[in-house]
Formats: structure tokens, C-alpha cells, sequence
């Protein structure tokens, strides 16, 4: 099991990627959340093993539809067991 953030940049809010990466993730077996942030990115913490991992990165780096991913940015991070994956909606805390 791994944690790493993804900081997703380019046309990444109003189109449903949040919603879109809680599918992926919940078709994958990723657990962790997803938030838009106010400089327009979208930052995702996700846990799964490293293959799953991969892939769920490779999907970020298209998004949904509409999107337009310009950069992916990927750091690792400490494990913190999430026990599903979320959304978390405007104004409340990470």
C-alpha cells in the first residue's frame, strides 16, 4: 500500500473531474479524497498498491471529457488507511 498527492493543473474545475476521479477510484480500489483548490487545481490524495497506482495517475493525466489536464504533479506521502474515497465539497476542511 502507497499514499501519494496528485496536483492536477490546467481546465480541471467545472468539469466534473471530482466526480469523475471518485468513479475511477471507486472502480479501481483507490482510497483517499479529492478537493478543487482557489488557484484552479484539483489535488488528489490517493492510497492503493503501486500498479493501481499507475494507472489511476495515467487517468489523471486525461481526466474526464471536458477536461484539460496541462500537468500532473506527483509527490509521495505518508499512509493514512482511508477506508473509501471522497469528495470534499467547498469550504470545508482537508
Amino acid at each position: 500500500m502507497q499514499h501519494i498527492n496528485i496536483k492536477v493543473t490546467g481546465k480541471v474545475q467545472g468539469v466534473f473531474f471530482r466526480a469523475s476521479t471518485k468513479a475511477v477510484a471507486d472502480q479501481m480500489g483507490v482510497k483517499g479524497k479529492v478537493k478543487n483548490e482557489k488557484d484552479g487545481s484539483v489535488l488528489i490524495e490517493a492510497e492503493a498498491d503501486p500498479q493501481t497506482l499507475e494507472m489511476f495517475i495515467e487517468w489523471c493525466n486525461e481526466g474526464p471529457e471536458k477536461a484539460k489536464v496541462e500537468k500532473v504533479e506527483v509527490s509521495e506521502g505518508e499512509l493514512q488507511n482511508y477506508n473509501n474515497f471522497v469528495v470534499i465539497k467547498k469550504n470545508l476542511l482537508w
